[in-house]
C-alpha cells in the first residue's frame, strides 16, 4: 500500500461518520410538507416522520434493545418499515429484514442464523410467528404491528402495539455518533440450494451506495428517474435488499413517498393514479401483474418511470410497457451488493443513433455507477478484455459490496476469490462499458459443445405475439448433453405449439441470432411460471417439474 501524506486535524476537529442518521436529517431541510402515505389509511409529513423515528427509538430502547442487538421486522411495505429502517441503525442496533415470502423452516433458520433478539410482527403473519415461537433460540420480546381495530395478539414477550406505544412515548431522541462500520442491516439471500445465506451492511457503506443511486437518478441525463418533485412508491419488497435502497435516497431528498402494504394489483393501480406516483421500481413479473390488471387496462400510466432489475428485462416488456406510457430502465444489482451495480445510460454516440439500437443498450444490465468496478474473469481467475465478445463471470469491487456472509467465513472466501466479488452471472462488457448479462453461470444451456443464453432465448421467443410470459432452462438430452426447453404462458385466446414456435425462431437463426441448437424442439403450455419469492424464474422449480411431466406424459407438453 502506498504511503501518502495524511491531513492533520486540529484537537477539536469534529470527526463526522457516515451514519444513517445523516440521510434523515437532510429531508425535513429540503421539503418538510411532503407526505409519506401509507395506502389509504394514513398520510404524514417529514417532521411527523422524524418523530415517529425518534418515538420508536425510545420505545426500543425502553423494551432494552442495545447497541449491536438484531432487531427482526415482519411486515409488508409500510410506513412503519420506513421508519424502522432509520430508526433500529440510528440506535446502533441491526436491523433484519426478514423475507415474509420464506418457508416457515426457512425463516425459523434466519432468525436463529441472525441470533434476532426483538422482532416487529404484522398481525397478519401472528399465525405464522406462532408457529415457529418455540423453536426460537434468541427471540426475547415482541412488538405487534396491525392496521385493523384489535390491537392485541397472543405473542410470548408482547412489549405492546407499534401505534399505542407510539404515542406513549417521547417525541425527542438523542441519536449519538458512534463508527460508521457497524453493521446497520441484514437480511438473507434466497439461494435455489441449502439454507439461506446472510449479508450485512454497515452504515457507511449503506451511506455511500445512496450517495452514488442519488447521483445515478438524478444526474444522469438520459435516465432522470428521481428528483424532489417525483412522487414514489416501491413495488420490490422492502425486505427484499432495502426497496433495492431507494428508501434511504427518498428521504434523503424529502420526496414523497407512497407505501402500499401488501402487493394487490387493484391497491397498486389505486395507488398510482390517486397518489400520482412518477417513479417505481420491481422485477419484470409484478411489472407484468399491474399492467394485466382490470383496472389498469383502461388507465394511462403516462409520466411513470421504472427501474426494471432482479431479471433480465426483455424488448417485449419494454415495448409492452412504452405502449402504456411507462419508460423503463435497466439496472443491475443482487442481495450481496446493496444492490445497485450497474444502470442503464444512453451517451451521445448512441443517443445519434436509431431508437431500435437506443432500445438494445436500454434493456442491457448497463454501465456501472459510480465507484463501481467491473470486469469479466475466466474460471481460473484471469480478467477478460472488455471488447463485448469475451465471455466470462461478471466480478465487482465497489464501497458498498458485503464483505461476507454472517457466521459462514468458507463462503464469504469463496464469495470475493481473486480479490473480486463474484456475481455467477455470464457477462461481456463492451467499449461503452455496458454490461450485457448473458446468464447466471447455472442456467447456461450446455449442447453439442455450444453454450446457449436461456436469457437472450426468452427474449426472442417473448417476442412471438401470443406469448405473455416466458422461462427458458436446459434439460437432459443423451445425444446433445442437455437441450432447450420452453414453459410459455399464453395471452388469453391465444395458441402457440412447438411447431410454431420453431417458425416464430426460425428467421432469428438466419439472422446469426441464435443457432439451431437453440430451438426448443419440447415446450410446456402453462397457466403460471414458478417464482421465487422475491418474483424472479423459480428455475430450480421448472427442472423438476419438467421431468415429471416428461415421466408422466404431460398434456402440457408440446413436441416438434
Amino acid at each position: 500500500m502506498l504511503q501518502t501524506r495524511l491531513i492533520p486535524a486540529a484537537a477539536n476537529a469534529h470527526q463526522a461518520p457516515l451514519l444513517i442518521k445523516r440521510l434523515l436529517l437532510s429531508g425535513i431541510r429540503y421539503e418538510k410538507s411532503r407526505e409519506i402515505v401509507y395506502r389509504d389509511q394514513m398520510r404524514y409529513g417529514y417532521a411527523t416522520l422524524n418523530e415517529r423515528i425518534a418515538r420508536l427509538a425510545n420505545v426500543l430502547t425502553e423494551a432494552g434493545v442495545k447497541a449491536g442487538d438484531t432487531v427482526a421486522v415482519m411486515d409488508w411495505d409500510s410506513h412503519r418499515y420506513l421508519e424502522c429502517m432509520f430508526a433500529i441503525p440510528m440506535i446502533g442496533a441491526v436491523l433484519h429484514t426478514i423475507n415474509i415470502r420464506l418457508s416457515a423452516d426457512q425463516i425459523l433458520y434466519t432468525m436463529n442464523h441472525a441470533e434476532d433478539k426483538f422482532v416487529l410482527v404484522n398481525s397478519e403473519f401472528v399465525p405464522l410467528y406462532k408457529g415457529i415461537e418455540s423453536q426460537l433460540t434468541t427471540v426475547q420480546k415482541t412488538i405487534l404491528l396491525t392496521d385493523a381495530v384489535e390491537k392485541s395478539a397472543d405473542m410470548g414477550g408482547l412489549v405492546g402495539e407499534y401505534e399505542n406505544l407510539l404515542a406513549a412515548a417521547s417525541p425527542r431522541y438523542d441519536f449519538q455518533d458512534f463508527d460508521e462500520n457497524s453493521i446497520a442491516t441484514t437480511f438473507y439471500t434466497t439461494g435455489t440450494t441449502g439454507n439461506p445465506k446472510g449479508v450485512y451492511f454497515s452504515h457507511r457503506q449503506l451511506v455511500l451506495h445512496t450517495l452514488a443511486e442519488a447521483s445515478v437518478l438524478g444526474s444522469l441525463d438520459s435516465i432522470r428517474l428521481l428528483g424532489t418533485n417525483d412522487v414514489y412508491m416501491p413495488i420490490t419488497p422492502m425486505f427484499h435488499v432495502h426497496a433495492w435502497g431507494i428508501p434511504y435516497v427518498a428521504t434523503m431528498l424529502g420526496v414523497k413517498q407512497v407505501y402500499p402494504g401488501r402487493y394487490e394489483p387493484d391497491m397498486l393501480c389505486q395507488l398510482i393514479k390517486q397518489e400520482k406516483v412518477t417513479f417505481s421500481h420491481c422485477v419484470p413479473t409484478i411489472l407484468q401483474m399491474v399492467m394485466n390488471a382490470p383496472i389498469a387496462q383502461d388507465h394511462d400510466f403516462g409520466g411513470l418511470k421504472m427501474i426494471i432489475g432482479g431479471s433480465a428485462l426483455n424488448r417485449s416488456l419494454y415495448d409492452a410497457a412504452k405502449a402504456r406510457g411507462i419508460q423503463l430502465t435497466a439496472a443491475y444489482g443482487m442481495s450481496e451488493t446493496c444492490p445497485l451495480i450497474s444502470c442503464a445510460h444512453i451517451n451521445d454516440e448512441l443517443m445519434a443513433g436509431s431508437e431500435d439500437e437506443r432500445t438494445t443498450y436500454r434493456i442491457k444490465a448497463g454501465v456501472p455507477v459510480p465507484l463501481v468496478e467491473a470486469a469479466i474473469m475466466s474460471a481460473d481467475g484471469t480478467l477478460l478484455p472488455a471488447d463485448g465478445e469475451s465471455q466470462g463471470e461478471l466480478v465487482l469491487r465497489a464501497p458498498w459490496l458485503t464483505q461476507g456472509y454472517f457466521r459462514e467465513p468458507e463462503k464469504g472466501a469463496e464469495l470475493w476469490e481473486h480479490g473480486w466479488l463474484h456475481t455467477g452471472d455470464v457477462a461481456t462488457i463492451d467499449d461503452f462499458g455496458f454490461i450485457d448479462i448473458r446468464d447466471r453461470i447455472k442456467d447456461v444451456i450446455k449442447t453439442g459443445g455450444e453454450w446457449i443464453s436461456s436469457l437472450a432465448l426468452e427474449d426472442l421467443i417473448s417476442r412471438h405475439p401470443a406469448v405473455r410470459e416466458v422461462a427458458v432452462v436446459g434439460v437432459v438430452d443423451p445425444q446433445w448433453g442437455e437441450r432447450p426447453f420452453a414453459l410459455l404462458v399464453l395471452r388469453e385466446g391465444q395458441s402457440l405449439d412447438a411447431k410454431g414456435l420453431k417458425e416464430h425462431l426460425k428467421p432469428f437463426v438466419d439472422q446469426g441470432s441464435i443457432n439451431k441448437w437453440a430451438i426448443p424442439s419440447q415446450i410446456a403450455l402453462v397457466t403460471e411460471v414458478p417464482k421465487t419469492s422475491v418474483g424472479k424464474l423459480d428455475k430450480k422449480r421448472i427442472r423438476l417439474d419438467i421431468v415429471q411431466w416428461q415421466a408422466a406424459g404431460s398434456p402440457f407438453l408440446s413436441t416438434v
